[in-house]
């Protein structure tokens, strides 16, 4: 099931970012480089100060040679698995569908054209308005727990923990807490790469939790002689009481889908039997997997997760792909996608399209404020008031606020003028350019009006925050 979109999405934050826009480099590394270009001041003088080779200098260097050579202790884990090779996985940015839903139903509800580069950037802003779908490419296959379940491009990696991923689903898990632990003890053994207090050594729970900790967490990294080497003795009497709290804690797995409930009293016995109950027919092999965005930050399988961040950068940078999926989507629901200032993309509720009206009868209202924005392009309804409302009486001044603001109003809803999210107007491409200026254009309309009484002129305008919501439960 997609997760619950209870956030607020507020299309008024959209900005108008043109095509061109980079965002700058990334300088995350940046240090490194002033580090490799200088040199440290000893090597500077061993450069300066060359020396003749001598020859009890090479029976120096071939006896240290020797010295460094890799003892059996310190050779390479022969049980650390080979680095794995690049993911041949194809990766796409999907909109969340219930949060699309309300976002076209917000764009239908105004006649604002929004640039579809925002709303692109807007869905992958947040994982919880985006899906991915992951692709793999042939000889590369991705492997999965169930249907909807844990996805890996690794099965052993899955089969390995696939027990830690999907025991709520086959086990009723029972937390209670035991009498107190008896005996005085003054120490405890705790395992230095992950901090597990394991208990005294003398403990008879000692042995089987340090194998359990070894097999879930440890088995494909090193031996288990080496984990046995990262444990150390504390003496902590803080420790040792935490300890003794954790000890009282009895977890209990009791089987969900078997028509008699098996219980078990610890996570190996359980384990045990989901590996050969459960696990042979619970790995499935697909082609291509549909995961939430949330999902998708919290892989388990690190080099897939590490493949999609890479891939989310890519595509938050230049949103071709979301923009192009938008595109097709936004078409199916009826509105209006188009290109407009310098090519970029916008979608709207109206069909926009060049006014031809010249050859008839044209209102001079009408005829002025298209002349007045073809003058000046991006022009607000503030200053589009302000051009052409100039020197009109105050029996005049209400009658004519209200012809600009209808007059203004039809020509939106037909098309024949853009009323951008910004708040900016302009006319559609393919229009030619009046050359009338926009003071000869205010001439004509012989009125005027200040600032405190433009509010006859606007009209409804986009929806507020409170408004805005998307996506509630």
């Amino acid at each position: 099931m997609p997760p619950e979109t209870s956030k607020l999405v507020d299309l008024l934050d959209l900005k108008m970012l043109p095509a061109w826009v980079k965002e700058p480099a990334s300088k995350t590394y940046a240090h490194y480089e002033a580090e490799t270009s200088e040199e440290r001041p000893h090597q500077r003088r061993d450069r300066a100060l060359p020396r003749e080779r001598r020859p009890q200098d090479r029976h120096q260097r071939h006896r240290s040679d020797k010295r460094r050579q890799p003892t059996e202790r310190h050779r390479p884990d022969r049980h650390r698995p080979p680095a794995r090779s690049p993911l041949e996985i194809d990766v796409r940015f999907l909109p969340q569908p219930r949060v699309f839903e309300a976002i076209a139903a917000q764009i239908k509800a105004d006649a604002l054209a929004y640039s579809l580069i925002s709303l692109a950037r807007l869905f992958l802003q947040k994982p919880e308005r985006y899906e991915v779908r992951l692709t793999a490419r042939p000889g590369s296959p991705l492997y999965q727990l169930g249907e909807n379940g844990a996805v890996s491009a690794d099965r052993q990696f899955l089969e390995d923990n696939a027990f830690r991923f999907a025991q709520k689903d086959f086990y009723q898990i029972d937390i209670t807490q035991s009498e107190p632990i008896k005996g005085n003890f003054t120490s405890v053994a705790r395992d230095r790469l992950s901090g597990t207090l394991l208990g005294p050594t003398n403990h008879h729970n000692y042995q089987p939790r340090l194998r359990s900790l070894y097999e879930q967490r440890f088995r494909r990294r090193m031996s288990f002689a080496d984990f046995q080497r990262q444990i150390e003795i504390v003496t902590d009497p803080m420790l040792v009481e935490k300890w003794k709290e954790e000890a009282r804690t009895v977890t209990t797995f009791t089987t969900r889908q078997e028509e008699n409930p098996v219980t078990f009293n610890s996570a190996g016995e359980a384990e045990k039997h989901f590996r050969q109950k459960y696990l042979p027919a619970l790995v499935r092999t697909a082609e291509e997997i549909l995961i939430d965005g949330i999902t998708s930050r919290a892989l388990g399988d690190r080099a897939l997760r590490a493949l999609i961040e890479d891939a989310w950068s890519t595509e938050t940078r230049s949103p071709s792909k979301m923009m192009q999926e938008l595109a097709g989507r936004l078409r199916e629901t009826g509105l209006q996608v188009f290109r407009h200032r310098r090519g970029m993309l916008f979608v709207s509720p109206i069909r926009v399209r060049a006014f031809t009206h010249e050859g008839t009868s044209v209102s001079p209202h009408v005829k002025a404020i298209l002349e007045t924005i073809g003058a000046i392009p991006q022009i607000s309804r503030k200053e589009l008031a302000e051009k052409l409302l100039v020197d009109v009486t105050a029996e005049e001044s209400v009658s004519r606020k209200l012809t600009l603001a209808s007059d203004l109003h039809w020509l939106i809803r037909e098309g024949y003028v853009i009323e951008f999210n910004d708040g900016s107007l302009d006319l559609p491409r393919g229009k030619a350019k009046s050359p009338v200026a926009a003071v000869s254009a205010a001439e004509n309309c012989r009125a005027s009006v200040s600032d405190a009484n433009l509010d006859g002129v606007s009209q409804k305008r986009p929806t507020t925050p409170e408004e805005a919501e998307i996506g509630g439960s």
